[in-house]
């Protein structure tokens, strides 16, 4: 009898694993990664689980490559139903995707978007750094850029390639401070259009990926965001090129993405928006930042309440109730609707109604030329 039970031992791995029988649940002393590691909450404190938004806003930093074709009254469903009164695509040109002519690309959905609902969509534009180094490449980008405008393009997105990936004839990469660009930085100015401009990504990704690195389980799953500390420079190098133009073109009106990269670094922004006052920041993609600092955030947003605006980066509507509620509430240990972006808890700012209108809609409206007001309150 003995042997029989020994026996039944030694092979009842083997019939778990052919599918006999296995345990219903995981065994609770097996060990976690973190990746798995994901608590459910005990606190109970009062949760307000915003879906709309207070007031009407202003997505201004949004891509949208399909607005050149088809049906486009499904989006305007949902930003209805979230309360967004007007959304920016600043993919005008559609440089992401679209693989035909940049101009038809961009003429079709202007013509697209005066067929749905003018009042609320709208185009920034793009340019192509392609054969930057051919004779004539900066008239010919100037030219480009205000034909755009005077078809309705409302202001010009610089994509995270111009300092990442663009480079010369001679395969040398084009800074983002590059000479060449100057004119295009200037005519802006002139026109009065503002650049929103993307530049580098999260400090972290340079960093190695150990256990200090907050980024690791974002680099983990995400493995191409990972840079080497020269790849392709220096994250202090890329930033400083950003603020060079902001130096150089005083009279350009300057919206940096991703609050410049520093909204985990209050103070360090703070000192970039005094010394830079042609420069304003979106929130775009860094509310969980602005979320675990809630009370130094309220200070920064109440002291520069006039040059923050209202960004996501990405169209997942479920996702900018996290927004609203770290904007809008006073809700405490929330969740971000990303653990590898933030594996932290977030608070509500509660900001006063005067600084919510500006950063949803009022900013908007004043740096951005030719917007319809008519659907925002005074």
């Amino acid at each position: 009898m003995k042997h029989l039970i020994y026996a039944f031992v030694l092979i009842l791995p083997g019939l778990i694993a052919c599918g006999q029988s296995a345990p219903a649940n995981k065994p609770t002393d097996m060990p976690l990664g973190f990746e798995e590691y994901d608590p459910v909450s005990t606190l109970k404190v009062p949760e307000h689980k915003l879906t709309r938004s207070k007031y009407p806003f202003i997505d201004v930093h949004n891509h949208q490559y399909q607005m050149d074709k088809g049906d486009l009254s499904k989006l305007l469903t949902d930003m209805d139903a979230m309360n967004m009164g007007l959304m920016i695509n600043l993919s005008g040109r559609g440089f992401s995707s679209n693989t035909g002519d940049a101009t038809v690309f961009f003429d079709n959905a202007l013509t697209n978007i005066q067929k749905t609902d003018p009042k609320r969509l709208a185009l920034f534009t793009n340019i192509n750094f392609s054969n930057v180094n051919d004779k004539g490449w900066t008239a010919e980008a100037v030219k480009t850029l205000e034909d755009d405008v005077k078809k309705g393009a409302k202001g010009l997105k610089i994509y995270k390639s111009l300092g990442f990936s663009v480079k010369d004839d001679k395969g040398n990469r084009v800074q983002v401070d590059d000479p060449r660009l100057d004119p295009i930085w200037a005519k802006c100015g002139e026109l009065g259009i503002p650049v929103l401009i993307h530049t580098a990504d999260p400090k972290p990704f340079w960093d190695p990926m150990d256990r200090y690195n907050e980024r690791w389980l974002e680099l983990k799953l995400h493995g191409g965001r990972k840079r080497s500390p020269t790849d392709p420079v220096p994250w202090d190098k890329l930033i400083a090129e950003q603020h060079n133009v902001f130096r150089k073109h005083p009279k350009t009106t300057f919206i940096a993405a991703h609050m410049g990269w520093y909204p985990n670094d209050l103070s360090k922004l703070d000192s970039l928006m005094q010394v830079f006052p042609n420069m304003n920041v979106e929130i775009g993609a860094v509310i969980a930042e602005l979320g675990r600092q809630p009370r130094a955030s309220r200070k920064f947003f109440e002291k520069y309440q006039d040059r923050i605006l209202f960004g996501k980066d990405s169209w997942v509507p479920s996702e900018y109730t996290t927004y609203f509620r770290v904007l809008e509430t006073d809700d405490e240990y929330f969740p971000y609707h990303k653990k590898y972006h933030a594996f932290w808890r977030m608070y509500g700012m509660g900001l006063p109604d005067e600084v919510l209108k500006k950063v949803y809609y009022k900013n908007a409206l004043r740096i951005i030329p030719g917007l319809d007001k008519s659907q925002f309150p005074n």
